[in-house]
C-alpha cells in the first residue's frame, strides 16, 4: 500500500466535494458554537467542533456541475498546500491556528468585544489571502464568506444579548458585566 498515494486521493475525493456550495456556506458556522464553548469553557466541545470544522469539506456530495469559479479557488488552494513550502508559506499557514486560538481565548476570558473583532479579522483575512495570494480566485467565497460572516456576528451579538437579560446585576454593581470586556482580565 503506498501511503503517498492513498493520501492524493483522499485529497482527490475531499476537494471534490469541498466544491459543493453548502461546504463553504456551513464552514463558517462553526465559529458560533467555537464561540459558545470557549465561553462554556469545554475543551471537549471546542476540539469536537475543530473536528466538525477540519471534516465539513467533505460532508456534502460532489457537485455534478460544479461552478468554475469555486474549482478555480480550490485549485489555487490545492496548488498551495501541495507546492513548495518556504518560510513565508509557513508563516501564512500559521495565522488560522492562531487566529483560531486567538478567537477562543478572547471568548474563553469572557471578552465578547475582542472575539468579534478576531471573528470580523479571520473573515477579511481569508478574503483578503484569497483575492491577493490566489490572484483574485479568492472572489469565489465572498458571498458564503459575507453570509456566514453576517450570520455569526448576529449570532454572538443575539447571545450577548439574551445573556445580559438573563444575568441578574447586583444590587450596587454600575459597571458593565465581564461579558463586556474588551480587556483580558
Amino acid at each position: 500500500m503506498d501511503i503517498a498515494q492513498l493520501l492524493a486521493d483522499f485529497g482527490d475525493w475531499a476537494f471534490d466535494r469541498h466544491a459543493n456550495p453548502l461546504s463553504w456556506y456551513i464552514r463558517p458556522l462553526f465559529l458560533i458554537p467555537l464561540a459558545w464553548f470557549a465561553h462554556r469553557r469545554s475543551g471537549w466541545g471546542i476540539a469536537g467542533t475543530l473536528v466538525a470544522l477540519a471534516t465539513s469539506i467533505f460532508w456534502f456530495p460532489a457537485p455534478t456541475q460544479p461552478d468554475p469559479q469555486i474549482l478555480e479557488f480550490l485549485d489555487f488552494e490545492r496548488e498551495w498546500i501541495t507546492g513548495t513550502w518556504d518560510l513565508e508559506k509557513f508563516a501564512q499557514a500559521t495565522l488560522a491556528p492562531l487566529a483560531l486560538t486567538a478567537y477562543c481565548l478572547a471568548f474563553w476570558r469572557r471578552s465578547v468585544v475582542w472575539g468579534l473583532v478576531l471573528l470580523n479579522a479571520m473573515a477579511g483575512g481569508k478574503l483578503l489571502w484569497g483575492v491577493v495570494v490566489g490572484d483574485g480566485a479568492g472572489w469565489a467565497m465572498t458571498v458564503p464568506g459575507l453570509v456566514g460572516l453576517l450570520i455569526c456576528d448576529a449570532a454572538v451579538l443575539w447571545g450577548l444579548r439574551r445573556f445580559r437579560v438573563r444575568r441578574p446585576q447586583p444590587a450596587g454593581e454600575t459597571s458593565a458585566p465581564p461579558v463586556l470586556s474588551s480587556s483580558s482580565s
